[in-house]
């Protein structure tokens, strides 16, 4: 019998050590934190969730419940006024995808003059003031829920070419030779190329042209001949998409332009980074087409 109850009382002191520790574990999560007084007389602030008040505008109201409870955390954040709404939904430092889209909105009105990126840096924060600015909003460079909105209502959702456009130098005003028929319009100026016809831009792309050793001839000329899969007979290096329109120069795809940028340079050629886009034109221009390359 003695061990049979000192059994039990052994099972009984277990369980309450038990729950004691559970105790602590839900007391060390009281919003209170250290410090807050073990005092029964003051209110517990646990029943509450912290951001519910905290996200209560000065003068708005809460509802309370019908049951008498406090108001949950999403019921007090939904106030018209709360202090949400001038939340930051993106700003400097973000790189996301939304970004992305907010650049090219902000293109589409003008507010912004680089293919998007999707970071947030000071050129998108100043493109978002002058937004603001003419929208009478508080000119933060950040963007908040009313901006969002704002700028939604007044733009349209981007298209995939908008969002990751190929080209991401600004095009130059069309030479006035390009203005007129079937035209591979390089400018060297803004390192583009523009397929135009009669005066329309059909697609364009970055290009990069020839050392002071070797430059890329200037003028009007015409696509001689073409050859999707061609390795060059001088340097032995591929030239896949190829459009010769003078000589030994030709437009082209290059793998080093895609890799390093405008950190190297062609042996005269127009290279050209952008595979995809490349490919699609190379279909759509003729032999005898026009070549206008220019400042």
């Amino acid at each position: 019998m003695k061990r049979t109850t000192s059994v039990i009382r052994r099972a009984v002191l277990a369980a309450a050590a038990v729950a004691l520790a559970a105790g602590c574990t839900a007391q060390a999560a009281d919003p209170g934190g250290p410090g807050a007084g073990p005092s029964s007389k003051a209110p517990r602030p646990s029943t509450t969730a912290p951001s519910a008040t905290a996200s209560t505008a000065p003068g708005a109201t809460a509802t309370p419940t019908t049951d008498g409870k406090p108001p949950s955390p999403s019921a007090s954040a939904t106030t018209g006024t709360g202090s949400p709404a001038a939340e930051a939904l993106m700003k400097d430092g973000d790189e996301t995808e939304q970004v992305r889209e907010l650049q090219a909105r902000l293109r589409q009105l003008a507010y912004f003059d680089r293919a998007p990126t999707g970071f947030y840096g000071t050129m998108t924060a100043g493109s978002v003031k002058a937004f603001q600015k003419k929208q009478g909003l508080p000119r933060t460079g950040s963007v908040d829920g009313t901006t969002w909105e704002r700028l939604l209502a007044a733009s349209r959702k981007p298209t995939a070419d908008e969002l990751k456009p190929s080209t991401t130098n600004k095009l130059d005003t069309p030479d006035a030779r390009c203005m007129t028929g079937r035209v591979l319009c390089i400018s060297k100026e803004s390192r583009t190329l523009a397929w135009m016809i009669d005066g329309r831009v059909v697609s364009s792309m970055d290009v990069r042209f020839g050392s002071e050793n070797t430059p890329t001839r200037e003028g009007t000329f015409s696509v001689g001949w073409k050859a999707r899969k061609w390795t060059s007979t001088i340097y032995h290096t591929p030239m896949p998409y190829a459009m010769f329109f003078s000589g030994g120069q030709a437009v082209h795809y290059s793998a080093d332009f895609a890799a390093r940028g405008y950190n190297g340079a062609s042996h005269g050629c127009v290279n050209v980074r952008d595979r995809a886009k490349l490919s699609a034109l190379f279909d759509q221009v003729k032999v005898g087409d026009k070549v206008v390359v220019h400042w």
